[in-house]
């Protein structure tokens, strides 16, 4: 479970990385006087690109950062969060995994694995927020009157893919955390064990009656010599 968790994870920081540097967040099809030079514009968090009908392929990034609304400058500085503590947690969970032989016979080493869940779905809700929040914005754009048709766009692949991966980083990592929930550990001690002699314990054998019998003899003989 542990194992398939992690998979889970790592496809998911994967998918967030992938949706993070792709400019496929905000998507609009311009088609102007001549059929021959359609546009398709998009939109990311690192650059703007157009690609035109005749293949070309052209990317811009943006000039200066401090210029950039406050709603991408967040979606930035989260998708990068959601990245490193993906990374964190996975160096914890490989430190917490049943199958590696990192801390093997510490009693907190399932605890060390619910704790890479716990970064892991921390992770993705950093990355979800971002998304849906962009996914939101650019429904209300498209559904607004007042914006021209040409400077609305559409949901980009990108915002599908993070969603997806922020899915499934929440799942790994709640698969995770529970992967320690009641098992029992057992208590570690490092007392070295004492050796007892088998036959030390044995117990002596009881008297018989004949020699009994002698014991009481010889004592009345005793006494009576006296």
């Amino acid at each position: 479970m542990q194992l398939v968790a992690l998979i889970v994870c790592i496809i998911g920081m994967v998918g967030t990385l992938s949706a993070t540097i792709m400019p496929h967040w905000r998507i609009t099809a311009h088609i102007g006087a001549n059929v021959v030079t359609a546009i398709v514009y998009m939109k990311g968090l690192w650059w703007a690109c157009a690609m035109f009908s005749t293949g070309v392929f052209q990317c811009e990034t943006y000039n200066s950062v401090l210029e950039l609304p406050a709603d991408l400058q967040t979606a930035r500085a989260m998708m990068v969060i959601s990245v490193g503590l993906s990374l964190l947690a996975i160096t914890i969970s490989v430190v917490g995994m049943k199958c590696t032989v990192c801390a093997k016979d510490s009693p907190i080493k399932d605890k060390v694995a619910g704790t890479g869940g716990v970064f892991f779905i921390i992770a993705g809700l950093a990355g979800l927020v971002p998304v849906a929040w962009t996914m939101n914005g650019v429904i209300l754009n498209f559904n607004n009157p007042l914006i021209p048709g040409d400077l609305k766009f559409e949901i980009g692949e990108s915002l599908y893919l993070g969603v997806v991966a922020a899915m499934l980083s929440i799942i790994g990592g709640v698969m995770l955390s529970l992967s320690f929930v009641g098992r029992r550990t057992e208590p570690y001690s490092r007392r070295p064990m004492s050796y007892q002699n088998p036959a030390a314990n044995r117990s002596a054998p009881a008297p018989s009656a004949a020699s009994v019998q002698s014991k009481a003899a010889k004592s009345e003989f005793n006494s009576y010599n006296l």
